[in-house]
C-alpha cells in the first residue's frame, strides 16, 4: 500500500461538512434502533435510562469530535472508535473516523484505528447484551466490524488514491503552464535579440556612410561644386535608403501572414555595398573568387560580416583604404576577409552601441563558423570569417 505523504486534503466547504456528518448520524440511527430492539428483557430496564440519553450524547460529542478530524486525524479516529464502545448511535462515526484516516494510506495508524473499532465493538456486547446463540464467541462477534472496518478502510484509500491523482494532475498543469510561459519568454527575448541585431545591421551602415559624408562636406571648405554635389546626393540617398531598410524590419513585425517576406540580402549584393562605400570616400575594392552561389543563410552571413567591416571601418577611419576578399567552394569553408589600412584620427570620437562586433559573433557562431578580428601589423584593422559551405544536392 501506497505509504506517501497525502496530508495535504482539499478543505471541505460548508455543506460537504454537513452532509458528511449527517449521512454519519444517519448510519448509526439503524444500529441504535436494532440494539434497542434485540435487548434482551433481564437488561433493558438497566440499560434503558443509558440507551436514551447517554447514548445520543455520546453520538453527538463524537460527531462534534469529527469536525477536527482532519487537523488532528489520528487521535480523532482513535478517540471517536474507543468512544464508539459506550454508543451504539456513534458507529457511524467511527466509519467515517475510519474512512477520513484511510484516505492518508498509512497502514500503521490505519490498523491502529481498525484495532480499536473492532475491540470496541466487541466490548459494547458488555453494555448493550442483545440476545445471541449460546455459542457465540468474541471472535465471532469481531467478524461484523471487521467487515464493516474494511468497507470503510477499502473507501477511505480509493478517495485518498483518487485525490493524490488530481493533486499529481493539477501539479502537471501548473508545471506545463509554467514550462510554457518560460518557453514563451525566451522565444519573446530571442525575438527580440533577433529584431535588434537586423536593426543594427540595417541602420548603422547607412547612418556610418552618412555621418561620414557629412563630416567631410563639415570639416573640407576647398571642396569643388561637382564635389560637394556628389558628397549631398550620397548623404539623400543613404538616408532614403536607410528609411526604407528600417521599413522593411519593422514591417516584419506586423506584416500579413500571407504576405511573400521581403528577400533579405545575400552575396551578391556586397558589391552594392563596396560601391557604396567607395561614394562616401572609403578608398574599397573587392576581390572575390567565389563562382558559386551559397546557400541563402551562409550568403546573408556572409554579407552582414562584410557590412559589418565596412561600417567599422567608415566610423573608425574614414577615408581609409578597405580591401574585401572572398575565397572559397562548396564542400569547403567561405573565408571573408575586411582588411583596412591606418587612417587619420578623428577630431570627434564616433557614436558607438558596442553591439555590432558582438553580435556578429553570435551570428557566425550560429552558421558554426569562426570569426577574428584585432589590430593589423600596418596599424589597420582586420576582420576574418571563416563559414562552413556543405555541399548542396544536386536537383534531379
Amino acid at each position: 500500500m501506497n505509504t506517501e505523504n497525502t496530508d495535504e486534503m482539499p478543505r471541505l466547504g460548508g455543506w460537504q461538512q454537513t452532509w458528511r456528518l449527517g449521512a454519519a448520524a444517519a448510519a448509526g440511527v439503524p444500529v441504535w434502533l436494532s440494539a434497542g430492539v434485540l435487548l434482551a428483557d433481564g437488561q433493558a430496564s438497566e440499560t434503558g435510562s443509558w440507551f436514551a440519553t447517554g447514548d445520543p450524547l455520546v453520538a453527538l460529542g463524537c460527531l462534534t469530535l469529527l469536525l477536527w478530524r482532519r487537523r488532528f486525524p489520528l487521535a480523532v479516529a482513535t478517540t471517536v472508535a474507543i468512544a464508539s464502545t459506550a454508543s451504539m448511535l456513534a458507529t457511524g462515526a467511527a466509519l467515517l473516523a475510519l474512512t477520513s484516516i484511510s484516505t492518508r494510506r498509512r497502514p500503521v495508524e490505519i490498523g491502529a484505528v481498525v484495532l480499536a473499532y473492532v475491540v470496541a465493538s466487541s466490548l459494547a456486547v458488555g453494555l448493550y447484551p442483545v440476545e445471541d446463540g449460546d455459542g457465540t464467541t468474541w471472535l465471532q462477534r469481531a467478524v461484523l466490524p471487521a467487515l464493516t472496518a474494511g468497507i470503510a478502510v477499502a473507501l477511505g484509500t480509493a478517495i485518498g488514491a483518487r485525490r493524490a491523482e488530481v493533486r499529481s494532475l493539477r501539479e502537471r498543469a501548473e508545471s506545463a503552464e509554467r514550462e510554457q510561459a518560460a518557453r514563451a519568454a525566451q522565444a519573446c527575448a530571442l525575438e527580440r535579440n533577433r529584431i535588434a541585431r537586423e536593426m543594427h545591421d540595417v541602420l548603422a551602415h547607412r547612418i556610418s556612410l552618412v555621418a561620414m559624408q557629412a563630416g567631410v562636406l563639415d570639416h573640407r571648405s576647398n571642396l569643388t561644386p561637382e564635389e560637394s554635389s556628389t558628397l549631398l546626393r550620397g548623404i539623400a540617398d543613404g538616408s532614403q535608403q536607410a528609411l526604407e531598410e528600417l521599413r522593411d524590419v519593422l514591417g516584419v513585425l506586423r506584416a500579413d501572414p500571407d504576405r511573400p517576406e521581403t528577400p533579405q540580402p545575400s552575396l551578391d549584393r556586397i558589391p552594392e555595398l563596396v560601391d557604396d562605400a567607395r561614394t562616401s570616400g572609403l578608398g574599397a575594392t573587392l576581390t572575390s573568387t567565389v563562382s558559386e552561389t551559397p546557400p541563402d543563410p551562409l550568403g546573408r552571413t556572409c554579407y552582414r560580416i562584410v557590412q559589418e567591416g565596412l561600417t567599422n571601418a567608415a566610423k573608425h577611419s574614414p577615408g581609409a583604404v578597405v580591401s574585401v576578399t572572398l575565397e572559397g567552394a562548396a564542400g569547403g569553408e567561405l573565408h571573408v576577409t575586411v582588411r583596412n589600412s591606418r587612417a587619420g584620427a578623428r577630431t570627434v570620437p564616433p557614436p558607438s552601441s558596442g553591439f555590432g562586433l558582438p553580435g556578429l559573433g553570435e551570428r557566425v557562431a550560429l552558421a558554426d563558423g569562426t570569426l577574428d578580428h584585432g589590430p593589423a601589423a600596418d596599424g589597420g584593422y582586420v576582420l576574418t570569417a571563416w563559414l562552413p559551405w556543405p555541399h548542396q544536392p544536386r536537383e534531379r
